[in-house]
């Protein structure tokens, strides 16, 4: 299409979505999807774009529109098949973590080291949150977090995992960073960036994401199935994550090949974990963000996510702590859900000895630069 069809496509969605409380429209599934793609292929006023995203969030989006969204996402990105049978896709929230010390980061190589595939995505900084983000763990790490879509796949193929990066598998949607951070508040593309899968398994590829708002597993479901995925799980996670509360009891929800979704409660304390926090708690001492720099973050994200490259490896060596049981935790219920194991006390039982070999941590390093 060329540029006056692309601005009477922005001006016919806007008017169905901004037009108040009472007169809204919802948009359908190929409305959304043209829209978007005006906006990532960067036809769309930045003034527009803005209303199109607040104006979306403030009606709320329908799964029409989320899976429109989605689509136009996937038909501008490159996405990979690795050379393995099976995937396991873990989406954290690319904002990140202001709260607590993230332990996610560390899932992958604790999975690959059980012989379960794993890749992760995200990138350095977005809101709202702005917060400590796989990006910048890894690079804390020493890990290399500019592998292409390619590369990746292969490093999939070598050790088991990898990171990749917004930047290299959607660079379209990366460029929209600056104007989402001016934007300030969540809009669909936080909800939507975490489901585009960009390495898949041969034969199959899973997903496991994280949710803190009881109305999100739907929209999750609704999503991970228009992306193909052969099976999900969203846990009830700390900061939107995958690690669920090791204080308390917790949700599991999640889908299998021709199943509905599905509610599976979880508890710390069946797999002997007793904490008196909920995650890792931030150290004292760390410096106050930049001011002006992220609303959100009390923090400097970067001195947190070194803190957390610091305890994931610890933990990736046996060292015990509210670390460790976090990886213990999430593997857990991942391996339980692939069926890796018969129950969740063995799959934990199994994470406990690969991390006090020491061969995870040796799994994560392989990946450094």
């Amino acid at each position: 299409m060329n540029q006056i069809d692309d601005q009477l496509i922005m001006r016919q969605c806007i008017q169905k979505v901004a037009t108040g409380p009472e007169y809204s429209k919802d948009l359908d599934f190929d409305e959304a999807k043209e829209a978007m793609r005006v906006i990532i292929e960067g036809n769309a006023d930045p003034v527009q774009t803005a209303i199109f995203f607040i104006a979306l969030r403030m009606k709320r989006e329908t799964n029409d529109e989320n899976c429109g969204i989605l689509q136009a996402l996937i038909d501008s990105m490159q996405q990979v098949t690795a050379p393995v049978d099976e995937i396991v896709d873990i989406c954290d929230p690319y904002d990140g973590y202001t709260r607590g010390v993230p332990a996610s980061p560390f899932i992958p190589a604790v999975l690959a080291e059980l012989s379960v595939n794993a890749i992760t995505h995200g990138l350095h900084q977005v809101g709202p949150k702005g917060g400590a983000t796989f990006n910048r763990v890894y690079q804390a790490a020493g890990l290399n977090v500019s592998l292409s879509p390619n590369e990746a796949a292969e490093q999939v193929g070598n050790i088991g995992w990898a990171y990749i990066d917004q930047a290299q598998f959607a660079p379209q949607l990366h460029d929209l960073i600056p104007l989402r951070q001016r934007i300030i508040k969540r809009q669909v593309l936080t909800t939507v960036e975490t489901m585009l899968g960009p390495i898949r398994g041969k034969n199959k590829t899973h997903l496991l994401g994280g949710y803190v708002h009881k109305a999100y597993p739907p929209i999750y479901e609704a999503l991970a199935r228009h992306g193909g995925f052969d099976s999900a799980m969203f846990v009830r996670g700390v900061e939107g994550g995958i690690i669920p509360s090791l204080q308390q009891s917790g949700k599991l929800f999640f889908y299998e090949e021709g199943t509905e979704l599905q509610q599976r409660d979880l508890s710390p304390s069946d797999i002997e974990i007793k904490a008196d926090r909920r995650a890792v708690p931030i150290p004292e001492g760390l410096s106050p963000a930049p001011l002006g720099d992220h609303i959100a973050a009390k923090y400097d994200s970067d001195e947190l996510a070194a803190v957390s490259a610091k305890l994931g490896m610890a933990a990736l060596g046996g060292e015990k702590g509210l670390m460790y049981d976090s990886l213990v935790y999430s593997s857990a219920i991942c391996l339980t859900h692939l069926k890796r194991f018969n129950s969740i006390q063995d799959a934990a039982s199994a994470v406990r000895s690969t991390l006090d070999s020491g061969k995870a941590l040796d799994r994560f390093k392989a990946a450094s630069r």
